[in-house]
């Protein structure tokens, strides 16, 4: 998934950054609210994670506003916050759940997956490697969030292989899928692979022996 981290204080932010970048997550963060409101105006993400007391527009004003311009991603809030008050208006403004700190990240994993499993929520970004990600709307490859360039057939490659994670896709899948089931020998799909394999600064991309090809799902540290 596609995540929005508001959380401004550095060390924790970090700490979920790393841990929901191993469970396969890609996470963009902020310490600013106002950061995260312009941020949220422009991009579309599947779930935000939000403290409340941060600089500019606290948690529960990000919300609120976000509301008003329709955008309803589901949201998670995490704050050391014990106001009663504050809690409720945070569930009066739709949130999902709420994750008092201190807390372990591995709690933090199972509140995101409740989440995920209640909302329904569609997993339009997928995690490739450390530095790739794949973005199903938008059939955008991203570097470190930055867009990589790509071929149309190269993007139909990494479209393929990323909608089939831990799955080999063989030669007779590539010919129906990019090639709309014209014939063409292994040795022109492999140079195709080839091709953008080299255009990679990654190399996650698996050859299969006499079957075909994969992209593995990042595994949990």
């Amino acid at each position: 998934m596609k995540i929005l981290l508001l959380e401004d204080e550095v060390m924790l932010s970090d700490a979920i950054n790393e841990y929901l970048l191993s469970l396969g997550h890609r996470v963009v963060s902020f310490v600013d609210g106002c950061d995260a409101l312009e941020k949220l105006k422009i991009d579309t993400f599947d779930l935000l994670i939000l403290d409340i007391n941060v600089p500019g527009i606290d948690g529960l004003d990000l919300l609120e506003q976000l509301h008003t311009l329709k955008i309803r991603p589901p949201a998670i809030y995490i704050s050391a916050l014990a106001d009663i008050e504050g809690i409720s208006r945070a569930y009066d403004l739709g949130c999902y759940d709420y994750l008092k700190k201190p807390f372990h990240l591995k709690e933090l994993s199972l509140r995101i997956d409740k989440v995920m499993q209640v909302c329904a929520v569609p997993q339009n970004h997928l995690r490739l490697s450390k530095s790739y990600s794949y973005d199903v709307s938008t059939s955008t490859l991203e570097c470190e969030n930055t867009a990589h360039a790509l071929s149309k057939r190269q993007l139909q490659i990494i479209d393929l292989l990323a909608r089939n994670r831990g799955r080999v896709v063989d030669f007779d899948q590539f010919r129906t899928y990019i090639w709309d089931e014209e014939y063409v020998d292994n040795a022109t799909i492999r140079a195709e692979v080839s091709r953008l394999k080299k255009s990679l600064k990654e190399d996650f991309i698996q050859n299969i022996r006499a079957l075909g090809y994969m992209i593995d799902i990042p595994r949990s540290r």
